[in-house]
Order: C-alpha cells, then structure tokens, then sequence
C-alpha cells in the first residue's frame, strides 16, 4: 500500500466527518442559494445509481435500431420517467425533463434548441440584480445572442410592467429571459408574455433562485402566466441535489428541446441526482405549500427584526421582499457599520452564521430546520451582536443550532 495514499485518504475522510458536522450540525445557515436534502434523498445520491448509464435514445447501430445504448436499465428509465412526471405536476407543465445538471446547464438546454444564433435577447442586467451568465461575455457570447438590458430598479430588482412592456416593443427581441440572482418580488409576467408573444418572441423564466416558491404555489406560476419555459437549478429555494429541471406546456417546443440535449448540452444524466430530484419533488407535492408560505414568512419576519436593529435592507417600505431571500443595502450599511457586506459576511461565519459575501440572506434552508417567524428576532439579535458589535456568539449559536435535531417538512 502506498502510505502517502493512505494518510491522504484517512485526511480526505476526516475532512468529510468535518465539514458534516460543521455545515450539518454546528451552523445556522442562511445562504440564499442552498438547501438541506431530506435523508431519503441524501440516500438515493448514495445509492447504485451514481456509477450507472442509461442512454434512452433511439438510433441506428450497424444496421440494428436500438432504443438505449445500455442493457440493465430497466428501474433507472422508470426512475426518471417518474421525477418527470412530477416535475410536471408541481410546475403544471404537461413536458418535464430532469437531465440538466445544473440551472446554468438548464438555461443552455433551453435557450441553444430554441433561438437561433445572432438572436436577440432581452435580460434584466446585473447592475439591477440579474444573473451574471445572461450578461454579454457569458451565455449570449457562447450562444452567438445579442443581448439587451431588460429595465429593472437598480436596488431591488424589480420589473415594472409599463418599462418591460415599452422596451419590447421598442428591441423587437426573439426572447425575453427572466431570472436574477437578487430575486426579492415577482414578474409583471402576463404583461410581460402578452407583449413579448405580440411580436413573436418566447419568454423563458429562470425560477432557480425562486423554484421552491414556484413549486409551493406562493410565489407566482410561470408556466400558467405566460411563460413559454421553466427551468433552473434545484438547491436553493427548492429543497433538492445540486441539478437542473426544465419544464414546459408547450409540445411543439418540447419536441425541439428534448432531442436536443443528448450529446449536445450533455451526455450522462446522474441517475442517482434524478432518484434524488424526484424524491424531493414528491416531497414537495405533499408539504410544499407549508414549506413555501413558512419560508416567505420567516424572511419578512427576519427582514422587520434586523431593520429595528439598524442594519439597513433594500426595499423596507415593501415588506423587504416576497421571497427567501434579503438584500442588504451595502452603502448605508457601510455608513452605519463602518464595513460592507463581505466584511460582515466574514464576521458571520466566524460566529457560526452563514452568509453570502454580496449581500443577500436567505431563509431556506432554516426554514427546513425548523425555526419560524416568532425565531426571527432571535436570528437577527445575533446577527447585529457578531456583525455590528463583533460580539464571540458563536458559542450560543451553537448550543441553539443543536436544540433542531430533524429536518421539517419531508
């Protein structure tokens, strides 16, 4: 046996039995871009299905159809047919698939089979709170799109329904692609469809921060109100592995998406990420409702107890937000506090609080922990004694943290 192999492999497992305990045991995490699996899901990720292949693709090989490149596929078809299914179901779509292996990968498999390249689009910029890969240099640049700035206030990301409007008319564009990274209120999206339908162009709503809302019914319903697509990343708001989905009601576009996948975007699936992914959106059927309005409700809470305490949040004077997530206002917090959003997320982490170092608090994933809107006040004392006062909580953090010994809503 190699020695140094070895002791790197004992390094390698206590890193592991370390960052569970940490992230899964000693914090409370308020990322607003991640999640807590149930164990049923964790335990399919660990199942047979990781080191598996099935390519259900009908093609020609020396001469003999064939309908799946592999034999032995017989449960891990269902599997997926059934995370499909469901998936359909909870975003009220009738063509579901779970392939894309991540929001961004769903993006590229719905925008690459449907637009043509030197399309042109219309995004919400970053400036006002959109997602990066939608900027020009990202997607629109491998894509070969022309990209246009979609108006939105600059501080909290909002999309008023009379400037979307005008400037699709005025761009003309092949598609309108909705989506932030600072998602706080939802889209002015049958406005937004009427309009973009009037000149021929797709709508396409990225719900990846928002998918867990979408799917809980509390957020607003994408498919139902006008958009052509839905697609996103299944770990922020949405409970699930780390993945994608995409789901549509329209089957002549789904004709164009589906065959285009294989061997374009991507070739293996993960079957193991799908058997989770559906165990998830079966779990959501059951309890999505709940978990969803609990969600919104612990960061509305949040949001009131942190502004009694000083630190500053965009968009107070509209209940700071409708989804999971918070923004902080960076300039008045650095003229409050003296530091910025990275500099507290520092302080944060350090007393077993977790944040994002761009500004945003989500309430996700201690939603699933159990906490509710009467904690809220507590998390946020905590918050302005590490962060303001840069008070050593994290020892009370901790003893806190243990007493939510089960995941909620499973």
């Amino acid at each position: 046996m190699n020695v140094a192999a070895g002791d790197e492999e004992r390094r390698l497992a206590r890193l592991v039995r370390s960052h569970n305990r940490w992230r899964g045991r000693e914090v409370f995490n308020l990322l607003a871009s991640e999640n807590a699996l149930s164990p049923t899901a964790l335990r399919y990720l660990g199942s047979d299905l990781a080191g598996r292949y099935t390519l259900p693709l009908k093609t020609t090989f020396e001469g003999e159809e064939i309908d799946n490149s592999y034999a032995g596929t017989r449960y891990t078809d269902q599997i997926e047919n059934l995370a499909n299914a469901a998936a359909a179901r909870v975003f009220h779509g009738r063509f579901a698939t779970t392939r894309p292996l991540s929001g961004h990968v769903a993006a590229m498999s719905a925008l690459a089979p449907l637009l043509p390249r030197h399309s042109k689009i219309l995004a919400i910029p970053p400036s006002a709170g959109g997602y990066d890969g939608y900027a020009p240099g990202f997607l629109p640049a491998m894509l070969d799109y022309v990209v246009r700035p979609l108006p939105a206030r600059p501080a909290t990301g909002e999309v008023l329904a009379d400037d979307a409007v005008e400037e699709i008319r005025r761009e003309r564009p092949n598609a309108v692609v909705l989506g932030q990274s600072f998602f706080l209120f939802p889209y002015p999206l049958r406005e937004i469809a009427e309009a973009a339908h009037a000149q021929e162009a797709l709508v396409f709503y990225d719900a990846s921060h928002v998918l867990g809302l979408v799917a809980g019914g509390v957020f607003q319903d994408p498919l139902r109100e006008g958009a052509d697509v839905l697609y996103g990343s299944t770990h922020k708001s949405f409970p699930g592995p780390q993945g994608g989905l995409l789901v549509t009601d329209r089957e002549d576009l789904f004709a164009q998406l589906d065959p285009a996948l294989v061997w374009r975007v991507f070739d293996n699936a993960h079957w193991h990420r799908i058997a989770a992914l559906g165990q998830t959106l079966l779990e959501m059927e059951r309890f999505g409702g709940e978990y969803a309005r609990t969600v919104v409700a612990n960061a509305q809470a949040l949001g009131r107890a942190l502004a009694q305490r000083a630190l500053p949040l965009v968009a107070a004077d509209q209940g700071f937000t409708r989804s999971h997530q918070l923004r902080l206002d960076g300039a008045e917090l650095t003229r409050r506090w003296g530091v910025g959003p990275a500099a507290v997320a520092r302080r944060w982490e350090k007393q077993r609080l977790i944040a994002d170092l761009v500004g945003r608090l989500g309430t996700a994933e201690v939603t699933r922990l159990g906490l509710r809107p009467d904690d809220m006040d507590r998390v946020a004392e905590l918050l302005v004694r590490a962060g303001r006062d840069r008070e050593r909580v994290g020892a009370e953090v901790l003893e806190w943290r243990r007493t939510f010994r089960q995941l909620r809503f499973l």
